[in-house]
């Protein structure tokens, strides 16, 4: 017998080794990138200049929201707690002892929307005896706080137009970059209207010689129709009329100040306070001051 063939046993396949896909590398500094990107958005939202953005436009959002159905010309300035006619860039106060002792920075600081307190008429005399006893601190501090500033006189017809004149440029010294001096007269005093126009005419004429500047007349609206209209009319008039959206009197009425409330709040001050505006605008009231 032929000796038995051996049969070489069958080699089973190895398994065909593939090799590992390589994993795409992320391009060169996109890691660093969105590193970057997010270290720059912390950086705005810790940003002061971004929260004052945000509160700004939330500000502005809501007190627009508050004056829906208001007056836009004549609308609530709540910090003032009053409301205040529109269209006007100067405004202003007037003080006397009423007011006590007032703190001026933080009047010249206050401010909402736009409105600062730019001036303030400061009470120095009244008849031809008495003077304010906080006219001089009110006179030196307002100024010192930046603020441009006028003394007035309380106006007593019955008294001599001339020697309260001459009380009041005693008591006041007007100097460049001032407001001129206003002369207040509310009342007739058991005076005729004659009377009252003649002692008003020597006080007016008597301030005009000594300071070469033509005093303001302040007045309420119902006295100066009455009695004042039509004799006084190359004066400035300040003219007191309150709680209007408008000053109701003649376009070609030289008024150059309105007192429109004698309730606001001002920081710095305790008691309530009238507040005015300038008819024009920064310009025109540079142009006003004392040279």
């Amino acid at each position: 017998m032929p000796p038995p063939v051996k049969k070489t046993p069958a080699k089973t396949p190895s398994p065909v080794k593939r090799k590992p896909v390589a994993k795409k590398k992320a391009p060169a500094g996109t890691s660093w990138g969105w590193k970057i990107a997010l270290v720059g958005l912390l950086l705005i939202l810790l940003s002061p200049f971004y929260y004052g953005y945000i509160l700004r436009f939330g500000s502005a959002t809501w007190r627009w929201i508050l004056d829906i159905g208001q007056d836009t010309k004549y609308r609530t300035y709540k910090s003032f707690n009053v409301r205040i006619p529109g269209g006007y860039t100067v405004h202003g106060i007037d003080v006397s002892s009423y007011q006590g002792k007032i703190n001026w920075q933080k009047v010249k600081a206050m401010e909402e929307d736009g409105v600062q307190i730019k001036f303030a008429f400061i009470k120095a005399t009244e008849g031809v005896l008495l003077s304010d006893p906080y006219f001089q601190r009110n006179w030196r501090e307002a100024a010192r706080a930046g603020i441009t500033c006028g003394a007035y006189h309380f106006f007593l017809p019955q008294k001599s137009g001339l020697w309260q004149a001459r009380f009041f440029l005693q008591t006041v010294k007007v100097e460049k970059g001032d407001l001129p001096m206003v002369v207040d007269v509310e009342k007739l005093y058991r005076t005729t209207p004659e009377k009252m126009r003649a002692q008003l005419t020597l006080f007016i004429n008597q301030v005009e010689s000594k300071t070469g500047v033509k005093p303001i007349i302040y007045t309420n609206i119902s006295f100066y129709q009455d009695y004042l209209q039509g004799y006084f009319d190359e004066y400035p008039l300040w003219i007191a009329h309150y709680y209007q959206p408008q000053l109701n009197i003649g376009a070609k009425t030289n008024w150059q100040f309105w007192q429109h409330s004698d309730k606001a709040r001002i920081n710095g001050i305790n008691q309530k306070v009238d507040m005015s505006i300038f008819r024009g605008d920064t310009v025109a009231f540079e142009k006003l001051l004392v040279k």
